[in-house]
This record gives structure tokens, C-alpha cells and sequence, in this order.
């Protein structure tokens, strides 16, 4: 598995699909700070944690300044996680924010975006700057506190923020399911 793409100039996500929305550019994020949390619908801290948290931000904030992705990425059960029972899923428990779903890659158990961001599992969190650029990954259930300081930091910055990065401490806790098949 890659290291982690942080700082990343060119944010993209490899995805086959989206759901609750047409296709998105990074292009067309351009300005805004961008949450991306990385799901799978059998993970229990994605049911718990990071999905619930997904949809309190993008109720949260005004859409001209952060939007909230949902990437449906499977490592595992890929049989039972299709479109069909992924819009079933979206459907009960009423998330409405878009959804990509990350490109299978062939031969491969990780799919696409998740292999290029170096993702260690579900729940993950990625957080993209206002110039496109990767700034934080998060593997499990994210500090709520942290996560809306450094949310916060991101929004206030100026539209070219400088070469430092902001840091925040966004240390993983709760359940989460790692590419081993870990559940914690």
C-alpha cells in the first residue's frame, strides 16, 4: 500500500460511479474545503461514526464553502456492496450528500482511490484544502472537537493559503474495519 498522498496538488478521486448526485470535478471544488468519508456499508464505525458525522457537517456548513463526499470504497464482501444495495443503504439511513464509488481494480481487493490515498480501512477521513490539496487522513472514528478546529483553520484561511500545513491533532478511536479484515 502507497504512503498517504497529503499534500497532494491534484485531489482526485478514481471512481466508476456517483450516487445522489452527477459526476463531480475536483475542478468544481475548486475554493471550498472538501470532507470525503471513506465507507463501507458493513463497517459498524461507518454506521457509528464516521457516516452520522458525514451528514452533521454537510447539514452543518453552507455548501459554497464545504462539501461533504461520501466514497463508497469495498475491500472486502465486494458481492453484496453493488450499486443497487448501496442506494438501498443511502435510502435508510437518509444520506443525501453524493456518493462516489470507488473504481474496483482488476485483480485487486483495494479499489482505486483507496489504493491512492494509501487508505488503511473504514472509517477514513480525508480533508482537501480550499486549493485542492490533501491535507489530512484520518483512519477511524475522528475528534469531533479536533475535526471542527481544523475545519475551521482550513474555511479561515486565504483563498492561496501558504506552503505550512495546518495541524491538528485528529487521532483515530472507535470501531473501524482495517484492509486485514480488523474490526476495533
Amino acid at each position: 500500500m502507497p504512503e498517504p498522498l497529503l499534500g497532494a496538488d491534484a485531489f482526485a478521486l478514481d471512481v466508476s460511479d456517483w450516487v445522489n448526485s452527477a459526476p463531480i470535478s475536483p475542478e468544481s471544488l475548486r475554493g471550498r474545503v472538501v470532507v470525503v468519508e471513506a465507507f463501507q456499508m458493513l463497517c459498524p464505525g461507518c454506521v457509528s461514526h464516521g457516516l452520522p458525522l458525514a451528514q452533521r457537517l454537510h447539514g452543518m456548513f453552507d455548501s459554497r464553502e464545504l462539501v461533504v463526499l461520501g466514497l463508497h470504497t469495498v475491500f472486502e464482501h465486494h458481492a453484496v456492496m453493488g450499486r443497487e444495495a448501496l442506494e438501498a443503504f443511502l435510502s435508510e439511513y437518509r444520506i443525501e450528500f453524493p456518493v462516489a464509488i470507488d473504481r474496483p481494480l482488476d485483480g485487486q481487493a483495494i479499489p482505486a482511490t483507496m489504493h491512492r490515498y494509501g487508505l488503511r480501512g473504514t472509517p477514513s477521513t480525508i480533508i482537501v484544502d480550499r486549493e485542492g490539496r490533501v491535507r489530512q487522513i484520518a483512519f477511524g472514528a475522528v475528534d469531533e472537537l479536533a475535526l471542527g478546529t481544523y475545519l475551521g483553520r482550513l474555511l479561515a484561511e486565504p483563498t492561496t493559503p501558504s506552503m505550512t500545513s495546518v495541524s491538528a491533532s485528529m487521532s483515530a478511536a472507535g470501531e473501524a474495519c482495517s484492509i486485514d479484515g480488523v474490526c476495533t
